[in-house]
């Protein structure tokens, strides 16, 4: 338990040294990062469930957010970073040499050319805009407008002008399951959020669910069961056991993850084979078709217990 929760701060604390490349210093990224785990440890009172640090780490929020604001706050200081470094000043000038004047006529000196000071930059030519200071934004030239392009290309880049723009994942419907299901992934490419990942960091909850199936499974079997239990439902204690000391889910989340299964074996039962007898059969009929369809309403209650506790511990990571 405590090794996930540290390995869920460093997941975190790393995104944040790699957004920082290009940003501050290498001696900046380096003190960000540690007055970030120092941060993180002070808001975790000591706790190391990994449900506490998922909400601690929400509440910090997106690391490139937290590298930007850090960035802000040395400019505001008058501290240079690698954004804020202004670009290296040419250290020579080329010198043109002056050729002899014809002999002809009389011989006039060149006028002195403007000599660069290698601190400042290259002087400006004649004519041309005032140089920008040191540190400042480079000016590009500005792009033409569409006034000699064909109607066609004027008419299509009108349209993708005003087409609003929209957020990222919004034309991918079921995005963020096809990320879970990613599970040769980059970690940083998924947010953590791919399977690997999941599995890696909850082994003990991938496990129970695991068990839950197996459980489902062996319903059709029909095995011989160990003294009174039937083999399908010891298994099935099993994983509703690592379920319910599981510290991720909530009881909300262990109530309905185990309980689908008991409901759908019986009150689906229960409504199945009384449906399937009619009013007019006798009890004995009713057991009997009760038996043939509670097993099927049981591997369907697991399923959706599974589902649910796998899309529970997707959200919850």
């Amino acid at each position: 338990m405590i090794e996930r929760a540290d390995q869920q701060v460093l997941n975190y604390v790393s995104k944040a040294a790699d957004a920082a490349h290009g940003v501050l210093r290498a001696d900046q990224r380096l003190d960000f990062a540690k007055r970030l785990r120092a941060r993180i440890e002070i808001e975790l009172h000591g706790s190391r469930k990994p449900r506490d640090v998922s909400k601690v780490l929400a509440r910090f929020g997106d690391p490139v957010a937290l590298v930007e604001r850090e960035a802000g706050r040395l400019a505001a200081a008058g501290i240079a970073t690698m954004r804020s470094r202004p670009p290296a000043a040419p250290t020579s000038v080329p010198v043109t040499t002056p050729t002899t004047a014809p002999s002809a006529g009389p011989v006039t000196a060149p006028s002195a050319a403007p000599v660069a000071n290698p601190a400042s930059g290259p002087a400006p030519a004649s004519g041309a805009p005032p140089k920008e200071e040191a540190g400042a934004t480079l000016r590009f030239a500005a792009v033409a407008d569409g006034r000699d392009l064909p109607p066609g290309v004027r008419e299509h880049r009108g349209v993708a002008r005003e087409r609003p723009t929209r957020r990222p994942g919004m034309d991918l419907p079921f995005a963020g399951l096809r990320k879970a299901a990613m599970f040769s992934a980059n970690p940083l490419a998924t947010d953590g959020r791919d399977a690997r990942t999941i599995v890696k960091e909850h082994p003990r909850d991938a496990a129970s669910m695991v068990i839950l199936v197996m459980a489902a499974l062996l319903v059709p079997f029909d095995l011989p069961p160990v003294a009174i239990f039937q083999v399908p439902v010891m298994v099935w204690a099993f994983g509703a056991a690592l379920v319910l000391f599981s510290d991720t889910w909530t009881i909300r989340d262990k109530v309905l993850g185990i309980g689908a299964p008991l409901l759908g074996y019986s009150v689906g039962g229960v409504l199945i084979g009384g449906l399937r007898v009619g009013t007019e059969a006798g009890l004995s009929a009713f057991v009997t078709q009760f038996f043939d369809v509670s097993g099927t309403m049981f591997m369907i209650g697991t399923a959706l217990g599974v589902v649910w506790l796998a899309y529970r511990l997707l959200d919850v990571t």
